[in-house]
Order: structure tokens, then C-alpha cells, then sequence
């Protein structure tokens, strides 16, 4: 597993299965993990632009530890 920075911003591509990274974060679809923001299993992302929508790492780290992902 990544070791992720609290603090940081990371994009969808760094967070679920992507062709060409070895060891996801979370090992699903981008396709469940959209279906899982949209009904609230996941946390809400940040919009940086137009295309351009980050997670932060407090919020993946508190998902991963069992905790409610989105402040």
C-alpha cells in the first residue's frame, strides 16, 4: 500500500485499479468507485477545475481505517 500524505491531493487514477499500477489503492473499478461516491460509500471529491477531481488523503485514509470518508 501507498503511504498517503494527509494533506495531499490525490487523483482517481492513484486511488483504483488503473492499467499499469501495480497495487491500487483499493483494489476496484473506477466504475464502482464513481457508483460509490454518487451513493456516499466514498468520499465526495475536490473539483480543482473543469477535469481535473482529486481526493484528499485525510478522507481516503480515514475510508481505509473504517471511519465515515467525507467531512
Amino acid at each position: 500500500m501507498t503511504k498517503l500524505d494527509p494533506n495531499g491531493l490525490y487523483r482517481i487514477k492513484s486511488i483504483v485499479r488503473t492499467p499499469g499500477v501495480e497495487a491500487p489503492l483499493i483494489d476496484i473499478a473506477q466504475s464502482t468507485w464513481w457508483a460509490g461516491v454518487k451513493a456516499g460509500r466514498f468520499p465526495k471529491p475536490v473539483h480543482l477545475g473543469k477535469r481535473t477531481t482529486c481526493w484528499r488523503g485525510s478522507d481516503l485514509l480515514a475510508l481505509i481505517n473504517g471511519q465515515r470518508g467525507d467531512a
